[in-house]
């Protein structure tokens, strides 16, 4: 069976294109995934690993949809060459089931980092720039209610209610959540000092 793995960086963005192509190849089924490809957590990724079977094909638009640099792009890989599945990447004309695709994957994969890297080297610059010139501020900080903070926060630490609750009575995620507690924690502590 042929299997299409469509991905693209958020929610918002269309996977339309990546889908039409995966019709226009015949594939069987399609698992889309809307994250970023710079992790190899991907939800839609491992029911596609999980999935597959020997003699089966995965076909991805392009190697910057399935894996951003070469080493994740390699063991994905890997994982299917064990189960005895080909990978195709149409875009760059790769086939594992041929030495030369095989070699190309590589290349490609070490290319697609190589571009990620300056793209982030990029942006880094054009964020300092833009910060130089007083127009980037970077996100505004979430504000949050000090005495409901507070009362949450005492909630919390006595026992009454989980981190998990807390973080959802005051609409924070975990890391935003614990960055405040810290905060809190050692403004109170230099009173105190």
């Amino acid at each position: 069976m042929k299997f299409g793995y469509v991905r693209v960086s958020t929610i918002e963005q269309n996977t339309a294109r990546q889908e039409v192509l995966m019709q226009e190849l015949g594939v069987d089924k399609i698992f889309i995934d809307k994250t970023s490809g710079k992790t190899i957590d991907r939800s839609e990724l491992k029911k596609l690993l999980d999935y597959v079977r020997e003699g089966d094909t995965v076909i991805v638009e392009s190697i910057s949809r399935f894996a951003r640099n070469t080493r994740e792009l390699l063991y994905t890989v890997s994982i299917l060459k064990e189960k005895k599945v080909e990978f195709v990447s149409k875009k760059e004309n790769i086939d594992t089931a041929t030495p030369a695709g095989k070699f190309m994957l590589t290349v490609f994969g070490a290319i697609a980092e190589l571009e990620r890297d300056y793209l982030l080297q990029r942006q880094a610059e054009g964020i300092a720039i833009a910060k130089q010139n007083g127009k980037y501020k970077g996100r505004k900080k979430i504000v949050v209610d000090k005495e409901k903070f507070e009362a949450i926060y005492n909630t919390w630490k006595s026992g009454e209610i989980t981190a998990v609750k807390a973080m959802a009575r005051l609409n924070l995620s975990k890391k935003t959540f614990y960055r405040r507690v810290k905060e809190y924690e050692n403004l109170n502590l230099t009173k105190f000092s």
